[in-house]
C-alpha cells in the first residue's frame, strides 16, 4: 500500500495525474494488480479512482504518502552520511521504511541532524565503522 501511495503522489507531482498503467510500469507489476489495489485504496478512502480517468489522492491519502516519502528521505539521508553506496542504501531503505516506527524515525532524524552539524563526530563514527 505504501509503495502505491508514494507512486501516485510522485506521478501527480510530475504529470498532474496518476494512471494505473503508469503505476504498473513504475512498480513493475501487472496493471490488473494495480487496478485491484486502487479499488481497495478507494474503498479505504485514500484515493479517488475512476476507471479510465485516473487516480487522485484524498487528503488522508496525501498525508500518508507525504509521510512515506519523508520517512524514505530521512533514512536515505542518514545512511548517506556514512558513505554507503547508493545501491546498498536503496535496498536497505526499501526494507526499513515499511517497518520503522515514528519514534525511531525521530531518533534517526535527530542523529542525522547532529552528525551533519558536527563533522568531527561524524568522522569519529565513520572511523569506528571501518575500524
Amino acid at each position: 500500500m505504501d509503495d502505491y501511495l508514494e507512486q501516485i503522489l510522485h506521478l501527480i507531482e510530475a504529470k498532474g495525474y496518476a494512471r494505473a498503467v503508469d503505476i504498473s510500469k513504475n512498480l513493475g507489476i501487472s496493471q490488473a494488480s494495480v487496478t485491484n489495489m486502487l479499488q481497495r485504496l478507494d474503498g479505504e478512502g485514500l484515493v479517488k479512482h475512476e476507471k479510465y480517468r485516473g487516480t487522485v489522492l484524498t487528503e488522508e491519502g496525501q498525508r500518508i504518502a507525504r509521510a512515506i516519502i519523508e520517512r524514505h528521505e530521512t533514512l536515505t539521508r542518514f545512511l548517506r552520511l556514512f558513505g554507503l553506496d547508493e545501491e546498498t542504501i536503496y535496498r536497505d531503505v526499501e526494507g526499513m521504511e515499511h517497518h520503522v516506527s515514528r519514534p525511531t524515525l525521530e531518533v534517526i532524524r535527530a542523529m542525522a541532524d547532529e552528525l551533519e552539524a558536527d563533522v568531527e563526530l561524524l568522522e569519529r563514527v565513520k572511523a569506528r565503522r571501518k575500524g
